[in-house]
């Protein structure tokens, strides 16, 4: 077939190359599927991250011939899931252990994101209640530098020095003596 030939109109889509119309290549989402790229393209989200979400089981993909993965196209709606999750501050086991839940794997709706939000609730509660917490108290421990002071929430818990006071408590330099 000669290039003349290849011009003569519209393609099956109706994109007539003479006027200057091209046919969107869409790799395999015609099919329903989405390549690793395109999904991260789409989601915004790094294809490394893709791929360490499947490596953590939040994500299924099928492999072609070649080795490459192709995602469904409601994986879409599922990394949008992920990511209000974690933006949230929801643990990747949360988020993994919710979506495990779901019949057959599937992707999260509005009524299934209504209701594993309810049970993260109390989570995020004490989590925001910590950081108020931490908030409230940070100044005490600026002053010293030692993060030893007993009511601090920095303090390290098996600081055994500490009940002594804050500030150095021991130095061991051996032969100062002699």
């Amino acid at each position: 077939m000669d290039h003349e030939s290849r011009d003569h109109g519209p393609d099956e889509r109706g994109h007539d190359p003479r006027r200057g119309e091209r046919r969107e290549h869409r790799g395999p989402s015609c099919l329903g599927e989405d390549a690793v790229g395109e999904l991260a393209r789409r989601s915004g989200v790094a294809v490394s991250a893709l791929h360490f979400y499947e490596r953590e089981g939040l994500l299924t993909a099928r492999r072609t011939p070649g080795n490459q993965r192709r995602y469904p196209r409601e994986t879409l709606r599922r990394v949008s899931f992920i990511r209000v999750s974690q933006r949230v501050g929801i643990p990747l086991a949360l988020v993994r252990e919710a979506l495990a839940t779901l019949p057959q794997n599937r992707t999260p709706t509005a009524k299934d994101w209504r209701r594993l939000s309810r049970m993260w609730h109390a989570d995020l509660d004490a989590r925001i209640e910590q950081l108020v917490r931490l908030r409230d108290h940070l100044t005490d421990c600026i002053g010293c530098g030692c993060l030893s002071l007993r009511k601090c929430v920095l303090a390290n818990p098996h600081d055994v020095l500490a009940e002594e006071g804050p500030g150095p408590r021991t130095w061991l330099v051996e032969g100062l003596d002699d």
